[in-house]
């Protein structure tokens, strides 16, 4: 994790051209979110007392008003940390692109042995009635071990980023601070089919949703000092 966050520090260190990009899909977010609020579907009272007379009775005008503004404001912002990052990759590295897809060959025991993994990560087994732990380095090891004929496979990347230094590519998962399990089985799977590619497609470095955020929200805070009291 420590190599992670020092790589997408990296990135975002002291670069005046992710900054002005960060602030660029920050300022749009708000801008759309002040418009639909203000503008296209303004809190209206009487609309809301029609509908939901009971509630206006009991609770103020202005409490609803105020949850009007916040549904309004975290539906879209839930997209925005993969924006963020994208745009943090673009002007850092060179290229950020969202839903890229990475395709290569993989041997079938290979994919065999990642669906054999996986399983025993997710359910217990008849012998013991525990399930397997993770271990990455002994997962992969294994899998690895597996020959057959090569299959075109093909991975869809949450965020794909090139370092036009030199020339090194990466492949990145977002997800929540606690995805479901479904969620993390998938990006799992991902990563050891990437890892399982020959001839190797990318430097991979999959890392959680949550430390994207926090480095990406350490340059937001130089750039909206409010920013530190609400993330």
């Amino acid at each position: 994790m420590e190599k992670s966050i020092a790589f997408l520090g990296e990135i975002v260190s002291s670069k005046k051209e992710v900054k002005k990009a960060i602030k660029s899909v920050i300022a749009e977010l708000m801008d759309r979110v002040i418009r639909k609020v203000l503008v296209d579907d303004p809190f209206i009272p009487e609309e809301h007392k029609f509908k939901k007379p009971l509630y206006a009775a009991l609770v103020p005008d202005e409490i609803f008003k105020g949850s009007h503004f916040e549904r309004r404001f975290t539906t879209p912002f839930g997209k925005v940390w993969e924006k963020l990052a994208c745009a943090s990759a673009k002007q850092g590295l060179g290229v950020g692109i969202l839903g890229h897809k990475v395709e290569g060959m993989v041997k079938k025991e290979r994919l065999r042995r990642i669906a054999e993994v996986l399983n025993k990560l997710e359910h217990p087994s008849r012998e013991s009635g525990r399930r397997m732990k993770p271990d990455w380095d002994s997962e992969l090891k294994y899998i690895l071990k597996g020959g057959g004929r090569s299959i075109p496979t093909t991975i869809v990347c949450d965020l794909y980023a090139e370092d036009k230094k030199n020339g090194r590519k990466y492949a990145f998962e977002l997800k929540a601070p606690l995805p479901n399990s479904d969620q993390t089985k998938v990006s799992k799977e991902k990563m050891l089919k990437l890892y399982s590619m020959e001839p190797k497609k990318l430097v991979t470095h999959f890392m959680r949703y949550l430390i994207i955020r926090m480095v990406v929200k350490r340059i937001m805070i130089g750039v909206f000092p409010s920013v530190g009291l609400i993330c």
